[in-house]
């Protein structure tokens, strides 16, 4: 299954979507914060990201899940800075420490080759974007830098969902897989562990546009993603995500159909600590309870973790080399 991107290539049309994009940096409108930031000219708004990609690692990734990470590892690239500020962040070493990651600015030529790299290189089944909200004008113009280069596999854009869907909406037919994460079912908790008093409207129409886009998951004969929407669900303790309203939304809203990833890996890192409700492991009634709303609903589709992966799944990118310490 060729991704619809070379077509788009071929067409002209990756050209002046590159284009189209790359000119709302000088007022930037790109995430929903739409800060009004001339990042052309190096001002900085609410991600403290100019208009140099950033890059913090790029690696083939073996744990992210089995459609994704399938017998070659999934080509992970880590991009730097966010557009959240999410207290309990597991990336919060390259996400949230913005003054440390100018010296992970390249250029979107320099990005391309990293997709290559990943590609022809390391082998990878994708190229997965981690954390892109914020950095899609320098994503499609490396992708439009990449396929006279080669590039020929699916782009997955693992997202936060703080998205725009103006912005999404450029990316129809460039991405193949969405892995969007479902953080919250209230704006109260969006906004006090996150920054995003906003966040829940703006996930849940993103998430519609990704569904529109790309459809429920389509996977090869080897059980490798080519296509689809896959959504991601951190347990948090205490409720806090609330689990229940926002899977029902999902089954009901979205489909049931939809591959849902259920994780249970949250470790009280970065500032978790300052807010007592965030400063445990999940329990086992909590994830249990989160499973059986999944059966309730008919969400059979996808993967859940086990108890216990918060061991497993925790990066280091102060560690030489691959941020993860085994490849699964």
């Amino acid at each position: 299954m060729q991704p619809k991107y070379i077509n788009l290539y071929h067409s002209g049309e990756l050209e002046k979507r590159a284009e189209r994009l790359w000119a709302r940096l000088a007022s930037c409108d790109i995430c929903p914060r739409e800060c009004g930031a001339n990042r052309l000219e190096g001002e900085l708004g609410f991600c403290h990201s100019g208009h140099r990609p950033i890059v913090a690692s790029f690696c083939d990734h073996h744990g992210e899940e089995p459609a994704l990470s399938g017998s070659r590892g999934s080509g992970t690239i880590f991009l730097g800075n966010c557009n959240l500020r999410c207290l309990y962040c597991q990336n919060y070493q390259i996400s949230q420490n913005w003054q440390r990651q100018k010296s992970n600015e390249i250029d979107c030529r320099t990005l391309a080759e990293h997709m290559l790299y990943l590609q022809d290189e390391l082998g990878c089944h994708n190229i997965n974007l981690v954390s892109p909200s914020h950095f899609v004008p320098q994503i499609v113009r490396a992708v439009l830098e990449a396929v006279p280069m080669g590039l020929k596999l699916p782009l997955v854009y693992n997202s936060n969902s703080y998205d725009s869907i103006r912005t999404l909406k450029e990316l129809d037919g460039i991405i193949s897989i969405y892995l969007p994460d479902l953080k919250y079912a209230s704006d109260t908790r969006a906004r006090e562990l996150s920054q995003a008093p906003d966040y829940v409207r703006h996930a849940r129409n993103a998430i519609k546009e990704m569904y529109r886009q790309v459809g429920e998951l389509v996977l090869d004969r080897f059980g490798v993603a080519q296509r689809g929407l896959i959504v991601r669900h951190l347990i948090l303790p205490n409720g806090l995500a609330g689990s229940q309203q926002s899977l029902t939304w999902l089954a009901n809203e979205v489909s049931p159909g939809v591959a849902v990833s259920l994780m249970s890996q949250y470790q009280p890192t970065h500032r978790a600590h300052q807010f007592p409700l965030l400063s445990r492991h999940i329990s086992l009634p909590e994830y249990e309870e989160a499973l059986r709303v999944m059966s309730k609903l008919g969400l059979e589709k996808g993967w859940a973790q086990v108890m216990g992966s918060h061991k497993i799944y925790l990066p280091d990118f102060e560690r030489e080399g691959h941020p993860f310490m085994a490849k699964y």
